[in-house]
């Protein structure tokens, strides 16, 4: 475990401060969640909660079959990394954190749907992702009981490819079969 230098007592109610280097670090906003536990050696750590990487082995279902029926690049994040990916190489997109446009669409709850063949500007899904390399993409929130929990998204790297009306619902029908099931 990596020493950050910075200690921090628990005061009467039994709370801690999380200081604000590592909050931003971690990228830990009011609000999130965070599993607590204690690890073997008695240590206790706090986790980055994603309900989404909770069903992680059925996401990855969900985007094998996007991909295998839809033949674009599929992908599920929670708020801020690729939880699952398929049709693309794990390295590019699969638990790389997202890039601050794809954060934003997913807090605005945004539904985007972009052309490069109508001009539009693509967006980069991950900090490392050249959005130039898109010809197009379908961006969809998932919510469960009225919150944002994560996106799902649909890529294309292929030359004069354009994402249609068919492909936006299917987006939207995975999307809302995902949130349905984390409110189970």
């Amino acid at each position: 475990m990596r020493a950050t230098g910075i200690v921090r007592r628990i005061d009467e109610l039994g709370r801690v401060v999380i200081p604000k280097e590592i909050r931003r670090t971690l990228r830990i906003r009011e609000g999130d969640p965070l599993e607590i536990y204690t690890d073997h050696d008695g240590e206790v750590v706090l986790k980055k909660y994603s309900p989404i990487g909770e069903i992680a082995t059925i996401a990855r279902d969900y985007t094998d079959s996007l991909y295998r029926s839809l033949g674009h690049i599929s992908c599920i994040c929670d708020r801020d990394m690729v939880v699952s990916a398929s049709g693309a190489s794990k390295k590019d997109l699969w638990e790389k954190p997202l890039s601050h446009e794809m954060e934003a669409a997913i807090s605005n709850r945004q539904t985007l749907h972009l052309n490069a063949a109508s001009n539009a500007r693509m967006i980069p899904i991950t900090n490392e992702d050249d959005p130039n390399s898109y010809t197009a993409q379908i961006v969809v929130p998932i919510i469960a009981d009225g919150e944002i929990i994560g996106a799902l998204a649909l890529l294309s790297r292929e030359s004069g490819v354009k994402m249609s009306d068919a492909d936006l619902k299917v987006a939207e029908t995975t999307a809302g079969i995902v949130g349905r099931q984390m409110e189970q």
